[in-house]
């Protein structure tokens, strides 16, 4: 992308010996602001006994991971899906002991990045996570909540994937191109937006801060509700094509870290089995 990358990394318990990758992604603000996985979830201490390098990527704001068809005036040379599958992963696994065995995970925006990635690349990934994304962009409200958000981090969604008929919208939509999912393990979860056990004043991230309450309960109950809609719809999808999936779908919660670092833990197991295998 013309530029010089931040990754942030967690080697594996025994780094001389080869080992799988896990690579999480995160949200809407790229891991900025104290928004990354390092920041708001326990990531280090999960993975310090797991023999298995962990790679958040840094960056990416508004962009959906993906390879823009054209340069954004805010947000520049977009170029991630190039980055995230082609570039990246044999510097990762020459540097850390890979062994080529690669596991995706990311949240809310990145919920349908990693979808659409293991679409795009199959084989690259034996195991993918998507907690609370859309996957679903073609659609009127699914298009609608790809601009909104690209929107927020000061871009053009044209640039993207083009104007609202192009059909890159559904070239690139998960829902429509699940039938490409086959043969991946995935692990997908959405709750329902419904205030649950950490939207108190006392939990965590928002620690006696009522301000934050009142977001997480407004906003994030708002965004938690849409995206519940598209993970609905996609189970069916999957089940109608009888691609197996596990799906993860509480009845309460809100678009925030603490339900996500549950989905991690959660997913865990099934990502170890896959990349064992």
């Amino acid at each position: 992308m013309r530029a010089d990358m931040q990754v942030r990394v967690l080697p594996a318990r025994d780094p001389a010996a080869p080992h799988p990758t896990l690579y999480l992604l995160n949200g809407a603000q790229g891991g900025f602001n104290d928004s990354s996985w390092f920041d708001q979830t326990d990531i280090v201490d999960f993975f310090a006994d797991k023999n298995v390098t962990v790679v958040v990527p840094m960056g990416g704001t508004a962009s959906y991971f993906a390879d823009w068809i054209r340069d954004d005036p805010v947000l520049g040379h977009q170029k991630w899906a190039t980055y995230l599958t082609r570039e990246l992963p044999p510097l990762m696994d020459s540097t850390f002991g890979g062994n080529g065995r690669n596991a995706l995970a990311g949240i809310s925006m990145a919920g349908t990045s990693v979808l659409q990635l293991a679409e795009q690349n199959p084989g690259l990934y034996r195991a993918v996570g998507a907690y609370s994304g859309c996957a679903m962009t073609a659609d009127p409200m699914g298009q609608a909540y790809v601009r909104l958000t690209v929107a927020r981090g000061g871009g053009n969604a044209d640039n993207l994937w083009g104007v609202a008929s192009d059909p890159r919208w559904r070239e690139n939509d998960p829902y429509i191109n699940a039938e490409r999912l086959r043969g991946t393990s995935l692990f997908i979860s959405a709750s329902t937006g419904q205030p649950g056990q950490y939207d108190t004043i006392s939990g965590p991230g928002i620690d006696g801060n009522i301000g934050e309450l009142v977001s997480r309960i407004g906003v994030g109950a708002v965004i938690e509700t849409a995206v519940r809609r598209c993970t609905v719809a996609l189970r069916s999808r999957l089940t109608s094509l009888d691609i197996p999936a596990t799906f993860r779908l509480p009845p309460a919660g809100t678009h925030s870290w603490p339900y996500w670092q549950d989905s991690l833990h959660a997913s865990w197991p099934q990502f170890a089995r896959a990349l064992d295998d």
